[in-house]
C-alpha cells in the first residue's frame, strides 16, 4: 500500500498520479475526448464522386483538425500580412467557419481548421481574393487570383521535391558505380 503523504509535499509526479485515479472512472463524452482517440467517422462511400479525388479528401478529412498555407502576393510585411489575413479571417468567420490564423512568414500564413470537411470551401474563398498567391492544402498548391502569371498552372504539385530525390538518387548510383574498386579493377583487365 502506498505511504500517506502530506499533500503539500506531494511533486509533479504525484499530481498526475492522482489525477488519473480521479480520470480513471470518470464517463468522458465523445466530444470532448482528443482528436487521436476519437473513433474516426464512417465514410459513405456512396457520395464519394471516382472522377474527383478532393471527395475522398473531403469525407476523409471531415471532424478532423487540418492546416493549409496561405501566401500573400506582392512584397508585403509582416504587419500588412497580419491586417490582409485577418479580413480573409473576419470574412471566413461571418461565414461560420471556425478558422484559426498563424503568421509564420512576412507574406505567409496558417489557417488552421477544426473541420477539414471544409477545407476546400475555404480554399475556394481564399484563392478568390486578390492579395492571394496561393493556398497550399494537402501538399498540393493551389494558385490565387494575386499570383504571377507563369504560376497560374492550375492545380500543381509540388516538382521541387521530386525533381530533389531524383537529383539525389542519380548522384548516389553515380558515386557508387565511380567508388566501386572491384569494377574498375575489373575494367582494366
Amino acid at each position: 500500500p502506498p505511504k500517506k503523504k502530506d499533500i503539500r509535499d506531494y511533486n509533479d509526479a504525484d499530481m498526475a498520479r492522482l489525477l488519473e485515479q480521479w480520470e480513471k472512472d470518470d464517463d468522458i463524452e465523445e466530444g470532448d475526448l482528443p482528436e487521436h482517440k476519437r473513433p474516426a467517422a464512417p465514410i459513405d462511400f456512396s457520395k464519394i464522386d471516382p472522377g474527383k479525388p478532393e471527395s475522398i479528401l473531403k469525407l476523409t478529412k471531415k471532424g478532423k483538425t487540418l492546416m493549409m498555407f496561405v501566401t500573400v502576393s506582392g512584397n508585403p510585411t509582416e504587419k500588412e500580412t497580419e491586417e490582409i489575413t485577418s479580413l480573409w479571417q473576419g470574412g471566413l468567420f461571418n461565414a461560420n467557419y471556425d478558422v484559426q490564423r498563424f503568421i509564420v512568414g512576412s507574406n505567409r500564413a496558417i489557417f488552421m481548421l477544426r473541420d477539414g470537411g471544409y477545407a476546400w470551401e475555404i480554399k475556394d474563398f481564399l484563392v478568390n481574393q486578390e492579395r492571394c498567391a496561393d493556398v497550399t492544402l494537402e501538399g498540393q498548391v493551389y494558385p490565387g487570383k494575386g499570383a504571377d502569371e507563369n504560376e497560374k498552372v492550375k492545380n500543381k504539385t509540388k516538382p521541387e521535391k521530386a525533381k530533389k530525390k531524383k537529383d539525389a538518387e542519380k548522384k548516389s548510383s553515380n558515386s557508387i558505380k565511380e567508388d566501386n574498386r572491384a569494377t574498375k579493377q575489373r575494367e582494366e583487365l
